[in-house]
């Protein structure tokens, strides 16, 4: 079944700032407030919304990237994964809002893994959730507090995001799986 594109450069665009917004309603301004991008796309995506945030109140695009690899719960059937570097930012997530980003939102482990991770790393004063994409199917009790678009698909089905900085162009597809 060939890709059919859900998702466009300007409707990335358009989500993202949405996004953003609301991060900074929710959070009543930027102040103590952390992106963490899960790497590969949810760290450009966490990129992109610092950004934004940073542009419509300054001072308040802190962002970081938050390695899940070794709090997986499925590495048995992927142990190759590569890990990536976590980066923080100075001071620490102590006390701070800290928002997740990541790129699909699907059975919920990759984020249960990242509050696992940041667990680890202190203490928050609370963890939030931005997806670019929210596909349903989920295997936990995880929901999305910001997201980009909301795309119910079949089981048989896979979501891919395309960035501009790891892929060469800015796209969200949907491809059934044969």
């Amino acid at each position: 079944m060939p890709a059919r594109t859900v998702l466009q450069r300007a409707d990335i665009a358009r989500a993202l700032t949405r996004i953003s917004h609301e991060i900074l309603e929710s959070n009543r301004g930027g102040s103590d407030l952390i992106l963490l991008g899960i790497p590969t796309r949810g760290v450009v995506l966490a990129e992109r919304i610092a950004a934004n945030l940073e542009a419509f109140e300054p001072g308040s695009g802190v962002v970081g990237a938050l390695d899940v690899t070794m709090y997986r719960d499925d590495l048995h059937r992927h142990p190759t994964r590569t890990p990536s570097p976590t980066r923080l930012p100075a001071g620490g997530v102590d006390g701070k809002t800290v928002v997740l980003v990541d790129d699909v939102l699907f059975s919920g482990r990759t984020i249960r893994a990242a509050l696992d991770a940041i667990g680890d790393l202190g203490r928050p004063r609370a963890v939030r959730l931005a997806v670019l994409v929210d596909r349903g199917h989920r295997e936990l009790p995880i929901r999305a507090d910001f997201v980009g678009k909301n795309l119910p698909t079949a089981a048989a089905e896979r979501i891919f995001v395309r960035l501009e900085e790891t892929d060469g162009d800015d796209a969200v597809s949907i491809e059934g799986i044969a």
